[in-house]
């Protein structure tokens, strides 16, 4: 029988607090709404206290979510637990997430204080939030640098005045995997209403070294029941445990018995939804969601996956919600590689004539860093059965500080001219949405990436793109010194490369 795992995600508290990262409450309402359907059970929606705007927040995700926990964090002060209870007067299912410094740092510098005061403090605020909701956690702020013997007291004594979780925090990141895992497993031996399944023991970690993700791992090994996560690992300073690294750590090792509730197949779109929202890129060799996680380059790994997906890939790219691997064709890949594509694109070569054309693709790709499909046709001497019918005319923006984005955009399609208009929530998203008036596809834009290509204000930018169309995924790319332009351009083409003529 398998232990079941549950996910408290605060992607929309402690994710938030990075630096330019912010969100306003609509869009941490479409992050709550999509955190619900990727199954997460505890979304910390904020720090009431801490603004109007925290507040508000928290009151409208109350609202907006049905059946997650709707949890609001306090510190162990009564004012603190009165706004949260306020907050939260919307919410189906409430928790309270109160807590103090425990480690001898914060209670000497912090609080100028003693431990058994400390105690004093933390039961206080227990009770006191007892009063309100059933579902309370205490947090022990820094409990990865607290004396284990300490942590297990106050454990016991903010569970025996009703705390229902009890968050074991490695704020620092301090710690590495087997010594978390063994302060977690001290406090399971040494507080009977843990074994009694009065409480669980939760796990917060962070990444300073890096450790987030095998400390919540050896901590979930040692008996805690809760981790506390973020989507693509955002957080203070270098971050939290990522909640799709541990999801699809126990959904690859279902020998280790425990489950969650997340719906994987909704990983990546999550994980987009956040990156664009947040104006925080994923690395690309960011675990289970960056762009390169599921590409091979390398030819050997390439024939291998080719043959069998399962020589080098230990999960299916489906199972996290991307459409499938990719093959990357660089100086570094083999035969069966550019086979591949040949037959991908309606070209199948062999013998004699596959090892001549991978000899003018290896010079090619010394040039290049990567291939693309138009490439491949060329060394193949095959010309594109279609052409490049769709062509940027013209594009006017109008945006601004207090002022709402509008586009004009004009197309020559086959020599036919359409012109159209839009407005957006910002000029890039108003220059598309114009272009969707004359294209009438239903296409979705999956990826949308921005680089430098040097540096300075006058510098070209250089924009990839990613556009599903009718269960296909197409590539793009635009470059001009204005982004804008250079993100229309990507988005053409891509849609030039879409497999139908038809674009009315």
């Amino acid at each position: 029988m398998s232990d079941r795992l549950f996910i408290f995600d605060t992607t929309l508290r402690d994710g938030e607090q990075v630096p330019g990262c912010q969100l306003n409450t609509i869009e941490k309402i479409q992050v709550a709404k999509q955190l619900e359907l990727l199954g997460v059970d505890v979304i910390e929606a904020g720090f009431p206290i801490s603004s109007p705007g925290d507040f508000n927040s928290v009151i409208e995700i109350s609202k907006a979510v049905t059946w997650p926990t709707i949890c609001a964090l306090t510190r162990a002060v009564e004012k603190d637990i009165d706004v949260a209870v306020d907050a939260l007067k919307f919410a189906k299912h409430k928790r309270i997430h109160t807590g103090i410094g425990t480690s001898d740092l914060h209670i000497k510098y912090k609080f100028n204080s003693t431990p058994e005061e400390i105690i004093e403090r933390a039961v206080s605020a227990v009770k006191y939030a007892k009063k309100f909701v059933e579902d309370v956690e205490f947090y022990a702020e820094d409990a990865g640098r607290t004396d284990n013997e300490y942590l297990a007291r106050v454990t016991e004594a903010v569970i025996k005045a009703g705390a229902t979780v009890v968050n074991i925090p490695d704020t620092t990141g301090f710690r590495i995997p087997f010594e978390y895992g063994e302060k977690i497993k001290y406090i399971m031996e040494h507080v009977d209403a843990l074994s009694a399944g009065k409480a669980i023991l939760s796990t917060h970690c962070h990444n300073d070294l890096g450790m987030a993700t095998a400390n919540t791992v050896a901590g979930v090994l040692n008996g805690a029941r809760q981790v506390e996560v973020t989507i693509n690992g955002v957080g203070e300073r270098a971050g939290n445990t990522s909640l799709e690294e541990i999801a699809m750590i126990f959904k690859t090792h279902p020998d280790l018995n425990i489950e969650t509730n997340i719906n994987t197949t909704k990983i990546y779109q999550t994980s987009r939804m956040v990156s664009s929202l947040m104006n925080m890129p994923v690395q690309p060799n960011k675990a289970i969601v960056g762009k390169n996680a599921f590409a091979h380059s390398s030819g050997i790994h390439q024939d291998g996956v080719l043959k069998n997906a399962e020589t080098y890939e230990i999960m299916d790219p489906k199972d996290v919600g991307i459409d499938d691997n990719a093959i990357v064709l660089t100086a570094r890949s083999g035969r069966a590689a550019l086979k591949h594509r040949l037959h991908v694109l309606g070209v199948d070569v062999d013998g004699e004539k596959l090892d001549s054309l991978y000899e003018e693709f290896l010079k090619l790709a010394d040039k290049k860093k990567e291939l693309n499909d138009d490439d491949i046709l060329m060394l193949a001497g095959v010309e594109r059965t279609r052409d490049h019918h769709i062509k940027l005319d013209f594009l006017q923006v109008t945006s601004g500080l207090g002022v709402r984005p509008v586009a004009s955009i004009g197309l020559d399609i086959a020599g036919e001219k359409f012109v159209a208009a839009s407005s957006g929530n910002g000029p890039v998203d108003a220059a598309i949405k114009a272009l969707k008036v004359i294209i009438k596809r239903n296409m979705l834009l999956k990826e949308f990436t921005i680089q430098a290509i040097n540096k300075g204000s006058d510098d070209i930018g250089k924009v990839h793109m990613q556009v599903e169309h009718d269960g296909a995924v197409y590539y793009g790319f635009g470059a001009n010194t204005d982004i804008v332009t250079a993100s229309v351009e990507a988005y053409i083409d891509c849609i030039n490369k879409f497999r139908k003529k038809s674009y009315q």
